[in-house]
């Protein structure tokens, strides 16, 4: 379920040249599991825009979000004690496993946010986390000490080898070869199917897809899966490895 809320803004920084981080108070009992996202209105914009929870608790909601856009450039603008309309509680989150006992946390880029509040609620039910973030550079590296703070294991790997192991999240896996019998991850598509058929371990696997109403009306971001169309927005961002037709 999902909820509209006004938010007033606490802090609004950059984190990257491209990559700011924003945080916000308001109403959050409808975010209920890591990896859900908001929907932002914002004025002059005809569709909301939609961003990762990064991080939450009783009373702010962390946002991380890469300006690629107008909007994404007008949100950077803005000052704290401005306030926005968010449609917030979409999508289905991450699923805490019983049964996972080490788990591997990998995000590719803006994909790396939705994974550390994901970190966190691992952690506190007692599991070792391991976590590999990667980036094109250096220059755009962001959370890999506040993963570390958290006491996350944490690699990270650059396509251009300015930071960390040089590749891609696949390099740095086959490199590291971390224990793991589960794994969760979010980032671009390309990433999302390389790391599903390296790995013969189950996971899950939240998508970035282009979102027109964030809450499953208009049918725009379906994608076909072994149980039928499932909406991203609404089904997912969250699909399991198990089910997805690449």
């Amino acid at each position: 379920m999902y909820k509209k809320g006004i938010y007033r803004i606490l802090a609004n920084e950059p984190l990257t040249q491209s990559v700011w981080r924003m945080v916000l108070e308001g109403d959050t009992q409808w975010i209920t599991a890591p990896g859900q996202f908001v929907n932002i209105a914002l004025e002059g914009r005809y569709l909301r825009r939609p961003i990762s929870v990064c991080d939450y608790d009783e009373r702010t909601i962390t946002l991380i979000y890469k300006v690629v856009g107008d909007g994404t450039a007008q949100m950077s603008r803005m000052a704290a004690g401005a306030e926005l309309d968010l449609l917030t509680g979409l999508g289905n989150g991450f699923s805490i496993r019983a049964e996972v006992r080490r788990p591997l946390l990998v995000g590719g880029g803006v994909g790396v946010p939705p994974l550390y509040h994901l970190a966190k609620r691992l952690l506190a039910a007692g599991h070792p986390v391991e976590v590999i973030l990667g980036f094109n550079t250096a220059a755009e590296c962001f959370y890999e000490e506040e993963f570390r703070a958290l006491g996350c294991t944490v690699t990270v790997a650059t396509a251009d080898g300015s930071r960390g192991v040089r590749g891609f999240v696949t390099t740095a896996l086959a490199e590291r070869r971390p224990d793991f019998d589960y794994f969760y991850a979010c980032g671009p598509l390309p990433m999302l199917r390389a790391l599903a058929e390296a790995v013969e371990q189950d996971g899950q696997l939240s998508f970035e897809e282009r979102m027109g109403c964030g809450f499953g009306a208009c049918m725009g971001c379906s994608c076909q899966t072994k149980y039928g169309n499932k909406r991203i927005c609404k089904e997912g961002p969250v699909l399991e490895k198990g089910e997805i037709i690449w």
